[in-house]
């Protein structure tokens, strides 16, 4: 190869390269990869991302109420109490008349409702005399130390806000925990009542029912009567349980919820019985609870038992909707 030749080659391959990249820079760009755009979102519906709460949650969070309620020691040994005291009322009755039928008539006197000196004659008068027994002070005590530790046992517990945290509200378990207490007052009525019957069953004869009136109607007809008297007694102590479930809001100490309560009814109570004080003792929660010995009349006497559920209804109302309000702008930080 000739030296012409060799110097040539070099400037042939540079103009070949300035042609190649005179190509590349002339040719069309490649267009850029873009993604798919994703579809545009709906907007969002009336009310959605509101969390809605099933009427079964609420069932379910009233039934975990009832079975923590019913679990603690402290309620078992109320319950207790309760039952114990128509045996106690029945085997003094028992002792007492047994020397014959003139120490049945004792008690009679005419005060209060003319159970006692019936008990001899017929087992099932010792269910409304049990009832009429524990009424004053027995069962609205066990009541007032259940409602009364609702909210402030919750709360001195550190649960209360743990509970708040479910999406039932505050309403919603304000409402459960007051359901949970008059479920108490139904089940611990009918313990005394069942109690009673066991026992009135067992020490003294059943049968056709004499009346306060003095007329006579069948046992299935006083057993229904029974069972109307257990629900009035329940009915009076709606009162006391709004009453307790209130106070409870306004403490986180279960134990000082309870002694006020309970202190709140004995003083009620004390109230009642004053002479002086006879303008006011209609409007006490306590002054128609012993009206369902009217039921034991033939024919009934509904007067006072209307005024008992018109007062207690008051009583729930004004109490429930204080505990409410309370509740909903308690600040919860324990």
């Amino acid at each position: 190869m000739s030296r012409a030749e060799r110097a040539g080659q070099p400037e042939r391959a540079g103009r070949a390269g300035r042609a190649e990249l005179s190509e590349a820079e002339t040719a069309p760009e490649a267009a850029p990869v873009v993604a798919p755009e994703a579809p545009p979102r709906a907007a969002p519906r009336a009310g959605e991302g509101v969390r809605r709460v099933s009427p079964l949650w609420s069932l379910g969070l009233l039934r975990s109420e009832l079975t923590v309620t019913l679990r603690r020691w402290r309620t078992l040994a109320l319950l207790g109490v309760l039952a114990a005291v128509p045996v106690l009322v029945g085997i003094a009755v028992k002792i007492e008349t047994g020397d014959g039928p003139a120490g049945g008539q004792r008690g009679g006197g005419g005060e209060g409702p003319a159970f006692m000196a019936q008990i001899t004659n017929n087992g099932l008068f010792l269910v409304f005399t049990a009832l009429a027994a524990t009424l004053p002070f027995f069962l609205p005590m066990a009541v007032g130390v259940v409602a009364g530790d609702a909210v402030a046992g919750e709360a001195n517990s550190g649960t209360l806000r743990y509970l708040l945290v479910a999406p039932a509200g505050r309403t919603r378990l304000l409402l459960a925990k007051y359901a949970t207490a008059v479920t108490f007052c139904l089940l611990a009525t009918l313990v005394v009542a069942v109690s009673a019957l066991a026992v009135g069953a067992l020490l003294f004869p059943l049968g056709d029912l004499t009346t306060i009136s003095g007329t006579r109607i069948s046992f299935a007809d006083g057993l229904g009567r029974a069972l109307l008297i257990v629900l009035a007694v329940t009915a009076s102590l709606l009162g006391v349980a709004a009453l307790g479930v209130f106070v409870s809001t306004l403490t986180d100490s279960g134990i000082a919820a309870m002694a006020t309560t309970v202190g709140l009814l004995t003083t009620v109570q004390i109230l009642d019985q004053i002479p002086q004080l006879h303008v006011i003792q209609p409007y006490l929660f306590s002054h128609y609870w012993l009206s369902f010995a009217d039921l034991v009349r033939d024919p009934v006497h509904w007067e006072e038992l209307r005024k008992n559920l018109g007062l207690q209804a008051v009583y729930v109302a004004v109490f429930g909707s204080a505990a409410w309000a309370r509740f909903t702008t308690k600040d919860v930080t324990a």
